[in-house]
């Protein structure tokens, strides 16, 4: 294990979201769509579901992506930016089936707030362990989505919307064509 389990889960789950705008068009146009992900990915706190809601967790989303691809000074901008305009305080909590972890907001802070502070907290965690690099753009040629690689041997190239697979499978038939 290179981070620890809540990193983790922040980490995939920053890149969930912003690839809910990503090369599929817009996986997040409502409420429906909101509700959906914030079950899918456990999300604690309060919440209003109303448009307001939903407008913040969608203009969220590029400022997550800025940190893909981002050199480690405007990695530590972003991720400070985060955090400082949530006014955070870190503070270990234990909830639902959750261990001892990590919520640097309160309950009530809006979802996006929420949102915003746990990826930059696992930022942290990413920059300070010198592990950047591990946030990477898709290799597919038609696939701008982001990756989280958090393989021992740095392998991860492609997202999970199946471009290795695709791309894999293309080269195999390239390769029986010529033979």
């Amino acid at each position: 294990m290179l981070f620890t389990h809540d990193t983790d889960v922040s980490l995939k789950t920053a890149a969930a979201l912003v690839n809910t705008d990503g090369s599929d068009g817009d996986a997040l146009t409502d409420q429906a769509d909101l509700d959906q992900f914030v079950t899918r990915y456990e999300f604690s706190g309060s919440r209003t579901h109303d448009q307001r809601e939903l407008q913040a967790v969608r203009e969220l989303r590029p400022r997550l992506r800025e940190v893909w691809g981002a050199n480690e000074d405007q990695a530590v901008f972003i991720t400070n930016t985060l955090l400082s305009v949530a006014a955070a305080l870190p503070q270990l909590v234990k909830h639902d089936n959750w261990d001892w972890h990590l919520h640097a907001t309160r309950p009530e802070a809006p979802l996006a707030t929420r949102m915003a502070v746990e990826a930059a907290m696992a930022f942290t965690d990413i920059i300070r362990a010198g592990e950047l690099d591990r946030l990477r753009i898709c290799e597919a040629d038609d696939c701008r989505d982001v990756v989280v690689d958090l393989s021992r041997n740095r392998s991860k190239r492609y997202c999970e919307r199946s471009c290795g697979n695709r791309l894999n499978v293309a080269a195999y038939r390239e390769r029986r064509s010529v033979s």
